[in-house]
């Protein structure tokens, strides 16, 4: 009797667990699952009206749910594609501080030159008329070159301005003693005790330390924000792995396979994910700050007191002063120079009559504030580099703080840790939050990250900024490093030259097109420089320039 009780007992509990479940199966309807899945523009064809078994789901977890396989297969897709768009949309404004300042910086230091070339070019044709004419080609391939370096040209600044002191000297030479002839030889040997003679006073000595100082600091520092731009943008596009694209589904969408789309992700949850998925681009952060902090001080040296806009807004006036110094010193330093390389021979034809000491003595009148053009770019330097040290200050850290800035509490995450999904079902995420970069992945508990293949990319980018960092660097002290002296084994020289963008970016970026400075500008740079007739390399001159910064680069990472 006992015992048939007991199988009574053991077939009604039997029975009422059975309608209990059948019940609860049929209870829970997709209709909520099928509107937010129709809102991201999928069809609802072969979406289910209420759950089903869930043992063909390979991400979800496979109870009951509202997914087939082939809306698990979209949604895998769809949460690769949000994945992509976040990292751009958070990088969006950061990037876009480069591509902008870069342009404008580019403008203002070029338009600085052009004006700085036309107001030369006009007071010293109001002033010397057609002796100017005459010889202005010797000021127009100064300007020629000095905008060859700033746009990336293989110029050595100090060089540079030597000779063109050298010529102005033989030009003027000749014009205070036009009763002699000259020749060649004797006008070499003129250059030849430029140094001794100083015929323009400290003029060119004071003018080529601070053009060398100022255009290194102005060119690197464009160059600067041309690699932080392309760094960024490379890096902005990320390498989504199937691992992560699992992880990113399991987090955005198996809520909606579990019934319940509107579920958004616990913040931890949110912050273990993205630093799996983003455990390479946080491995770029050191060297990142590194590059900014760098940044930070060249731009100290674009406002200090010789800086590229006080160096180049007065150049008329300063070459115009040496001027005058030769011309009050002529008797003395051509006397000096006919006892050092001979008494020239007469050229047959007197001293013209008109008199080219008294058109030399006509006092350079330079441009009254009003009469000078207007400033570069619209605006000034000094408010161009407060603009740009807030932005890049504030992108420091960006890389390693890109998973908060994706996660931020109800952008993303779910601020309320009960009502949250956790990866499995709705409540409080339990698991510890991993720190950023590669190797700390090892034991992130949502993604399966391989810590032993880094991204080479990234790893790409790193050396970028490294390399750059490096060249600030030097700016800062006043030395442009893609200039140097093979005997040295690497040093660097200290001087103010630089190789062509080619040389930087076709060793930092791979398989990319190297960027220009002032981009379509090189060729015409070039080609105008062509014509000066101080700047005419040797062959094997050409050669050294081309492979020695690639040869300094190896050495310098070996």
């Amino acid at each position: 009797m006992c015992a048939m009780w007991r199988l009574q007992v053991a077939l009604c509990t039997l029975s009422v667990l059975s309608l209990s479940f059948g019940g609860e199966s049929k209870a829970r309807s997709c209709s909520e699952v099928r509107q937010a899945y129709n809102a991201k523009g999928f069809s609802l064809v072969n979406v289910p009206h209420q759950e089903i078994s869930g043992e063909h789901l390979r991400v979800c977890p496979q109870g009951y749910t509202c997914c087939t396989s082939e809306m698990e297969d979209k949604l895998n897709q769809q949460s690769k594609l949000e994945f992509e768009n976040l990292v751009e949309d958070s990088s969006h404004n950061m990037r876009t501080t480069f591509v902008l300042r870069h342009k404008k910086f580019d403008e203002f230091f070029l338009e600085l030159l052009d004006n700085s070339e036309k107001s030369l070019n006009s007071m010293f044709t109001r002033t010397y008329g057609k002796l100017y004419m005459q010889n202005s080609e010797v000021f127009q391939d100064l300007f020629t070159e000095l905008k060859r370096y700033y746009t990336g040209g293989n110029v050595n600044l100090e060089e540079m301005l030597n000779d063109f002191w050298a010529r102005l000297l033989e030009r003027m030479f000749q014009l205070l003693n036009s009763q002699y002839h000259f020749t060649e030889d004797y006008l070499e040997c003129v250059s030849k005790y430029t140094d001794q003679l100083k015929p323009f006073g400290d003029i060119p000595k004071k003018l080529k330390a601070q053009v060398t100082r100022a255009f290194i600091a102005a060119r690197t520092f464009v160059q600067g924000l041309m690699v932080g731009r392309e760094v960024a943008n490379r890096v902005a596009k990320v390498n989504v792995v199937p691992a992560c694209v699992r992880a990113l589904t399991k987090m955005l969408y198996c809520p909606y396979c579990r019934g319940m789309p509107g579920l958004k992700p616990c913040h931890n949850y949110c912050h273990n994910v993205m630093r799996g998925c983003l455990a390479n681009q946080a491995d770029l952060d050191a060297e990142w700050n590194f590059f900014i902090d760098a940044m930070l001080q060249v731009a100290d040296r674009l406002v200090g007191p010789v800086n590229i806009e006080s160096v180049i807004e007065p150049i008329d006036i300063k070459i115009s002063e040496a001027i005058m110094t030769m011309q009050d010193n002529s008797m003395q330093v051509s006397a000096k120079v006919f006892q050092g390389c001979g008494q020239p021979k007469p050229s047959g034809i007197s001293r013209s009559t008109r008199g080219i000491s008294d058109v030399f003595s006509a006092r350079f009148r330079p441009y009254t504030p009003e009469e000078r053009p207007t400033t570069a770019a619209g605006t000034s330097l000094d408010r161009l580099v407060i603009e740009i040290k807030e932005k890049l200050k504030e992108s420091k850290r960006f890389w390693s703080n890109l998973p908060d800035d994706i996660c931020a509490k109800d952008k993303l995450s779910e601020s309320d840790e009960e009502q949250c999904w956790n990866s499995h079902t709705k409540g409080r995420y339990f698991p510890e939050v991993v720190k950023e970069g590669l190797t700390n992945q090892v034991n992130n508990p949502e993604v399966d990250v391989d810590i032993t293949r880094p991204d080479t990319l990234i790893r790409q980018q790193i050396m970028a900024l490294r390399v750059m960092t490096n060249k600030l660097k030097n700016a800062y002290n006043g030395n442009d490093i893609y200039f140097q002296d093979s005997s040295d084994e690497g040093s660097s020289s200290g001087s103010g030259s630089g190789c062509s963008d080619g040389c930087t970016t076709e060793f930092v970026f791979v398989g990319t097109d190297a960027p220009v400075v002032g981009a379509d500008r090189s060729d015409e740079r070039a080609a105008a420089a062509g014509k000066s007739l101080f700047c005419r390399p040797s062959l094997l001159l050409v050669m050294a320039s081309l492979t020695l910064p690639l040869w300094a680069l190896q050495t310098r990472w070996r």
